[in-house]
C-alpha cells in the first residue's frame, strides 16, 4: 500500500527545518547506503554527528506521530532516526529496495514501510521525482512540503534526477506491529470505516461490531 498523507508538517514547521538544514554539513549518502543501493546512491545527507541533528530529527518523529492518518496506517512499533537528503543538478538515487533490517547491534529494526518526507515545494526543482514500481506500474510521486508518502520498504523504487534546483527530504523506515503489508491494508480500510461510524453513529450496535472487529483483528495479527 502506498498513501499520501498530507500536512504532517505545518509551514511553520517545515520553515523552521529547511532554515536549520540551510546552516548544516552535508556528507555523501553513501555512506549510509548498504553494499547494493551505494553503486547507484549519489546524494548528500546532513551530518548526524551535529548537536542540530537531534532536535531535528526529534521534530520529525513527533509530527509523524501527531498524524492519526500515519498511525492509523502504519501501525508503527518502532521507528528509525530520519535521514536529511539534499540532492542538487545531476544527483539521483537510482533504483533499488531498502534493507530489510537496519540499525546498530542491540537496537536493530525490521523496515516494513519506508517513509518520505517533503521538505520543499515541487516549483523548486526539476525532475527528483520519487519512483515506486508497483502491480500497476511505476507510480511517481512529488508531493507539496509538508506532506509525506509511506509505501513497503520491498518496493522496487528510484529517485530521479534533480536536473535544476535542490531537492529536500527526510527520509525514515518503520517497524510495524503488523508485518504483513496486505493485512495493514485491510486494517486501513477498516479503520476508515471505523472512524466515520464513530463520528456519525456511536450509538449503533452495527459501529459496535465493526470497532470490535478492528480491535481484535489488531490483536490477532500484532507482532510486539
Amino acid at each position: 500500500m502506498m498513501l499520501h498523507i498530507p500536512g504532517v508538517l505545518s509551514p511553520d514547521e517545515v520553515e523552521s527545518i529547511t532554515q536549520a538544514l540551510a546552516n548544516q554539513s552535508f556528507v555523501d549518502g553513501r555512506l549510509s547506503a548498504g553494499m547494493a543501493a551505494e553503486k547507484v546512491k549519489n546524494n548528500l545527507e546532513m551530518d548526524r554527528n551535529t548537536q542540530a541533528y537531534a532536535p531535528m530529527a526529534k521534530a520529525i518523529g513527533g509530527c509523524l506521530y501527531r498524524s492519526e492518518v500515519f498511525k492509523a496506517a502504519a501501525l508503527p512499533h518502532r521507528m528509525a532516526a530520519p535521514i536529511f537528503a539534499r540532492y542538487t543538478p545531476g544527483m539521483t538515487y537510482g533504483f533499488h529496495i531498502d534493507d530489510p533490517i537496519m540499525g546498530t547491534e542491540g537496537n536493530r529494526y525490521r523496515t516494513d514501510i519506508s517513509c518520505t518526507v517533503f521538505l520543499n515545494d515541487p516549483a523548486d526543482y526539476e525532475g527528483g521525482e520519487l519512483v515506486i514500481k508497483t502491480a500497476f506500474g511505476e507510480q511517481k510521486v512529488k508531493h507539496t512540503a509538508g506532506d509525506a508518502v509511506i509505501y513497503p520498504s520491498g518496493s522496487v523504487h528510484q529517485v530521479a534526477e534533480v536536473t535544476q534546483g535542490v531537492r529536500l527530504v527526510s527520509v525514515l523506515w518503520i517497524q510495524s506491529m503488523i508485518r504483513d503489508p496486505d493485512k495493514r491494508a485491510v486494517l486501513w480500510d477498516l479503520w476508515q470505516a471505523r472512524e466515520k461510524m464513530l463520528r456519525e453513529a456511536p450509538e449503533k450496535a452495527e459501529t459496535e461490531q465493526v470497532d470490535h472487529a478492528y480491535i481484535n483483528l489488531v490483536r490477532m495479527w500484532s507482532e510486539v
